[in-house]
């Protein structure tokens, strides 16, 4: 468990965000692909908690030999990612470690991460996860997807439109692109960063990606200090708030 220092201002307090990995990696892991992507500018902005998943990894993580053990996973799932286990303990995990380590504004995710902080941010918007804690207000998905199959969680996440402010990375090449489409789909609004590379946190380094990541950044900010104004949080159309990297 990490937190990112940083600051976004003299007396701001920055979104405070819980991170989760991809899969097989570790918060350690997620740390350094975040900060040592994205520039000092937007990562001052934010307080990163990255956290280990609750199990160690059952088998071979793709990260082998380019991020060191010790490597974790959120739950266990079949090859065509429809059938569960231990996700009801993962959610309870993630539970306790919001109130442990929290408050937190919102989830940020990557992967395996992202599916979860998706699902988890609309089930507590139900009344169905996280109602031990305060809502969650932001959301950050890094090659996220939803949850496949038979199982509730597949269905009840995203049985009604998320209304949170939403930032998502869309890669080309990225196996989970058309899953990142349709996840898309669930959110009121969305902010979008494409990019041309596969399943990866993408460099933040084209000015139209920081335009939309600064405009995502000040939203939170507006919220967090209480005063959004009626144009900040008017609802603008997705392509508006699309930009390719």
């Amino acid at each position: 468990m990490g937190s990112l220092g940083g600051g976004a201002g003299v007396g701001a307090r920055r979104p405070r965000f819980l991170c989760l990995h991809g899969f097989r990696t570790s918060g350690e892991i997620m740390r350094k692909q975040v900060v040592g992507k994205w520039p000092a500018e937007v990562t001052a902005r934010l307080d990163l908690v990255f956290a280990d998943a609750p199990f160690p990894a059952e088998g071979k993580s793709d990260v082998e030999g380019i991020f060191d053990p010790p490597y974790y996973e959120w739950f266990q799932f079949d090859k065509g990612f429809t059938e569960y286990r231990n996700l009801d303990k993962c959610f309870d995990y993630i539970e306790e470690l919001m109130i442990t380590e929290g408050p937190f504004d919102g989830l940020m995710g990557f992967s395996r991460g992202s599916v979860l902080s998706a699902a988890l941010v609309g089930l507590q918007q139900q009344g169905l996860a996280l109602t031990r804690v305060s809502k969650i207000k932001f959301l950050v998905i890094i090659s996220g997807a939803r949850f496949r199959g038979s199982h509730a969680v597949a269905e009840k996440p995203y049985a009604n439109k998320i209304k949170i402010p939403s930032l998502h990375f869309l890669g080309d090449t990225d196996f989970l692109k058309n899953d990142g489409e349709k996840l898309i789909e669930s959110f009121v609004d969305p902010f979008i960063i494409r990019h041309p590379k596969g399943h990866t946190v993408p460099r933040l380094i084209d000015e139209k990606s920081l335009e939309v990541m600064s405009c995502f950044l000040v939203k939170m900010e507006k919220e967090i200090s209480g005063h959004s104004s009626t144009e900040a949080d008017a609802p603008a159309d997705v392509e508006e708030k699309e930009m390719c990297i």
